[in-house]
């Protein structure tokens, strides 16, 4: 099941769709945003204390595609994989992933970030996201660390990362400037020998029916 890390890091029309019981990631398309906008607009509240600031601009069309070229090119160079979260058959829009600041050489590992909707929150689907990235990270990507970084107060996000196994590493202060504040985070981490990983589905596509999909 393995691929080349190198067609990764070269492949500019291709995507990845990660499947597993209920749920779907893939990479956001253009067709995406009138969905995304409804979502994130109806959660601004429950988002933004977690967030970098958000922008006058945050959910017009024009800076949503932006950030779509934007991180396109970043998935064909292989420094991220920016994805969004779907209920499998009905294709609705819970939230986003993104596995990013990929580094390769002698550190070979990422960070993940990721945001839910809020009513979808709390029910479990965020859990099942992490669960299709991880092995897809170690063994598609093959990367041998995963961090992700929180916010102490953020008490669903810590109980997520440790029911899907990552460890606490350390307190990191005033680490990122957080709706318009510099604040502490929790660093944790995954490593690929940390525990076994479920098998999963990937889907690699080739020319998306979509003239104007991309990456998030």
């Amino acid at each position: 099941m393995a691929r080349s890390v190198f067609r990764f890091l070269s492949r500019q029309s291709d995507t990845v769709v990660l499947e597993g019981g209920a749920h779907m990631l893939r990479l956001p398309r253009f067709s995406d945003y009138r969905q995304w906008y409804q979502l994130r607009s109806e959660s601004r509240r429950f988002l933004e204390p977690w967030e970098p600031t958000w922008r006058s601009d945050e959910l017009s069309e024009s800076s949503y595609r932006a950030r779509v070229v934007r991180n396109e090119q970043e998935f064909a160079s292989g420094q991220a994989l920016p994805l969004f979260l779907f209920l499998k058959d009905e294709q609705c829009l819970l939230g986003g992933m993104t596995i990013g600041y990929i580094r390769r050489g002698a550190a070979q590992c990422c960070m993940i970030g990721y945001w839910m909707g809020e009513r979808h929150a709390g029910r479990g689907h965020m859990l099942s996201a992490v669960q299709l990235a991880v092995p897809y990270i170690f063994s598609e990507l093959q990367l041998h660390r995963i961090e992700a970084a929180c916010i102490p107060e953020n008490t669903r996000s810590i109980r997520l990362l440790e029911k899907a196994g990552f460890q606490r590493e350390g307190y990191l202060r005033e680490y990122l400037k957080i709706n318009g504040e510099w604040r502490d985070h929790l660093m944790y981490s995954l490593l690929a020998g940390d525990r076994s990983q479920q098998p999963m589905q990937v889907t690699p596509e080739r020319g998306l029916q979509d003239p104007q999909a991309t990456g998030n």
